[in-house]
């Protein structure tokens, strides 16, 4: 009996730690035929030609082989991040991972949420910015938030930590 491939829903916005979370999913979590959907979350007021499409319920699955597109990345507003890339390619390689990309605006923690829903993920993986208890009280935590109300396991990844 074949095993059902995954979506594995990984946030990234092209942090430190939104690119360590991308890495351990592909090393530690990713098996043949899964697919990765990452998935960016823009500002509510970002201004880009398909925001007025889809604002409401987030782009098309973009396949990673669009995704490369410089065209596809300034049509979306987001980075063309050869490293994100890298991985991405290796994953679709030797893994034989489906990858794709869905892009919302909006508040993270609510698109996130959003995302596990409409995508009716397996998992989800996050970076986590390492915030202190008090800075994590006073300005709240994504990772915290979706942990707390998603539906499916939410694996947090502590990147490098910062020199903020």
């Amino acid at each position: 009996m074949a095993k059902q491939a995954r979506r594995v829903g990984i946030g990234m916005d092209y942090s430190a730690t939104s690119k360590a979370a991308l890495r351990w999913a592909v090393d530690n979590l990713i098996d043949g035929g899964d697919h990765i959907i990452l998935i960016h979350v823009e500002p509510p007021n970002a201004d880009h030609t398909r925001k007025q499409l889809f604002e409401d319920t987030g782009s098309p699955l973009i396949p990673l082989e669009e995704f490369r597109e410089i065209n596809f990345s300034k049509q979306y507003g987001l980075k063309n991040d050869a490293e994100v890339i890298d991985i991405l390619d290796r994953a679709s390689r030797s893994k034989g991972a489906k990858v794709v990309a869905k892009v919302y605006w909006g508040d993270p923690r609510e698109k996130l949420l959003d995302a596990v829903q409409q995508l009716n993920l397996h998992s989800l993986v996050l970076g986590s910015r390492g915030l202190s208890p008090i800075k994590r009280v006073l300005l709240g935590s994504v990772s915290n938030h979706v942990v707390t109300n998603a539906s499916c396991p939410v694996t947090v990844v502590k990147g490098p930590q910062s020199k903020s």
